[in-house]
């Protein structure tokens, strides 16, 4: 169990599908620290066209990792900032090693501390599952999120919500996912070791209903 005090510096690991953002949220919810979301700023990025969003959005249509300077830029100068100094909860950061020892050394640097890497336990075939069906509404202020096979819209193709059109995301696609799949394999699992070496990491049932899921992260933060 992890005992975060009044700071929590927290990482939630996994390859993409896992449901880290969806229990990202709860615990947010839970507790109050800031969601830091890689994949939510490049996108955000991308939508706006910007400086970086022009440099990731190749990466992110082939399903590649972006390149560590670049992504640990970003979130080394997010987390400097003064609204993160009662804590955070990294999400999709890091993914290599490269990424995790200029974490490592900024946080050294900044005299602050991680108190723990979460990890949910899912088979790459339930990710391939969760992923491919996933479709995404096209309205800004909505992006609504619908599954063909867990979490259908009424109305095929159309939103619940808003009534825009639903689509596929890129990186959604069957033949991207595994490729997403295979890269976290080569360059994210060996994240795994290097937080249990250093007693940071607590794994957890990722397959389950998101509250059933939720319960089980949950349980492993413990705060005063």
């Amino acid at each position: 169990m992890i005992n975060c005090g009044g700071i929590m510096r927290l990482i939630l690991l996994g390859p993409p599908g896992s449901g880290k953002g969806t229990q990202a949220q709860r615990v947010v919810d839970t507790v109050s620290v800031l969601h830091l979301s890689t994949g939510a700023m490049f996108r955000q990025a991308v939508a706006e066209s910007n400086e970086v969003g022009l440099q990731v959005d190749p990466y992110l249509k082939r399903g590649e990792l972006v390149p560590d300077d670049l992504v640990t830029a970003v979130v080394v100068n997010r987390i400097d900032q003064d609204d993160c100094d009662s804590g955070f909860l990294l999400d999709g950061f890091p993914r290599t090693m490269g990424q995790a020892e200029a974490l490592g050394q900024f946080l050294e640097k900044s005299s602050k501390q991680l108190d723990g890497v979460l990890l949910p336990l899912v088979s790459d075939s339930e990710i391939v599952d969760r992923l491919s069906g996933r479709r995404v509404c096209t309205e800004p202020d909505c992006q609504k999120v619908f599954h063909i096979k867990y979490d259908p819209s009424q109305r095929d193709g159309i939103c619940d919500g808003c009534g825009n059109r639903l689509i596929q995301r890129d990186d959604d696609h069957q033949e991207t996912v595994r490729n997403r799949l295979r890269i976290y394999h080569e360059e994210t699992i060996p994240l795994i070791e290097y937080y249990r070496q250093r007693s940071l990491l607590k794994e957890f049932d990722g397959i389950g209903t998101v509250e059933q899921v939720g319960q089980r992260l949950l349980a492993l933060i413990e705060t005063k």
